[in-house]
């Protein structure tokens, strides 16, 4: 299976937008794919890039879904292999800062020398944070998950359902919650990260009143290649949760993941408008992705 990949859902016509903005904040970014199509109740933005190489989808139609800092994006910069990072962090935050809302200032903390969070003009939320990693190394971009509301203290908990479910599936650095941090309970996680498949990710516990949560607007999406991963991965991540359309559904935690299939993000970057509008009059129907539609559609097109 190919990587977990982010996808965010822009405000109206600013997909693109955002993709060209963060393809600019660091090296190694690109958009690799762009695309736009009529779904019948208006047209949707569709882009594809990298950004320090972890991949991202992008997608605006329609009314906007509210981003939250519920999955934030933490950009690692470590001086042990950039010796400009402190530099770094400092240019990227400005540009990030440039119109959204600070939630935390970029200041020295007992965890950093350097750490700040923001949501961005667009909604979307980072931390950046100057580290120096010792053990296995971690990606620049790891996607991270606040458990709060209905869903804090349950961290662990999720971590351990996501590592058992995806293949490689281990824990990474665990820091616990002392005694004496009301509202967050004790052992509970103040951070923690985790691997799978090809995938590191980041989870922490927040008994505060943030009053967001977890929803639609940021998803996490499951390239699969196969029916047999993605009957695999929809019954997995379904138990307990809620099934959703087109391939979407939400988890017991009320985390949002996509399982989708590569032959249909194949041919909504590279497919022709043919192959496009009989592909895409096959999937919008699916509750689950059903891969054999998905082919016939594409061979009669």
């Amino acid at each position: 299976m190919l990587p977990i990949r982010p996808h965010i859902w822009f405000d109206q016509h600013t997909a693109n937008e955002a993709a060209e903005f963060y393809t600019s904040l660091l090296p190694n970014s690109a958009i690799t794919g762009s695309n736009k199509f009529d779904m019948g109740s208006g047209y949707c933005d569709v882009v594809e890039f990298t950004l320090a190489g972890q991949s991202f989808m992008g997608i605006s139609s329609g009314p906007s879904l509210k981003l939250t800092p519920a999955i934030s994006f933490m950009i690692n910069f470590d001086p042990s292999r950039n010796a400009d990072a402190a530099k770094r962090i400092d240019e990227v935050w400005n540009k990030l800062t440039d119109g959204g809302t600070i939630m935390m200032p970029l200041d020295s903390y007992p965890f950093s020398e350097r750490y700040g969070w923001v949501s961005d003009k667009f909604g979307v939320s980072w931390q950046l944070i100057l580290t120096n990693p010792t053990g296995e190394e971690r990606p620049v971009i790891v996607s991270s998950m606040m458990f709060t509301g209905d869903v804090a203290g349950r961290a662990e908990e999720a971590i351990d359902f996501y590592t058992s479910i995806f293949k490689d599936g281990r824990r990474g650095t665990t820091a616990r919650y002392p005694a004496g941090v009301a509202p967050d309970k004790e052992g509970t996680l103040m951070f923690a990260d985790f691997y799978m498949d090809s995938t590191w990710m980041a989870a922490m516990d927040s008994a505060y009143q943030h009053g967001f949560g977890f929803n639609d607007a940021l998803s996490l999406l499951i390239p699969c290649e196969t029916q047999e991963e993605i009957d695999y991965y929809w019954s997995k991540l379904t138990a307990g949760g809620q099934p959703g359309q087109c391939g979407w559904l939400k988890d017991k935690f009320g985390v949002s993941w996509q399982v989708a299939s590569v032959l249909m993000i194949d041919v909504l970057k590279n497919g022709t408008r043919q192959q496009i509008d009989s592909v895409l009059a096959a999937f919008m129907p699916m509750t689950k992705i059903d891969l054999s539609k998905l082919q016939k559609a594409y061979q009669g097109a």
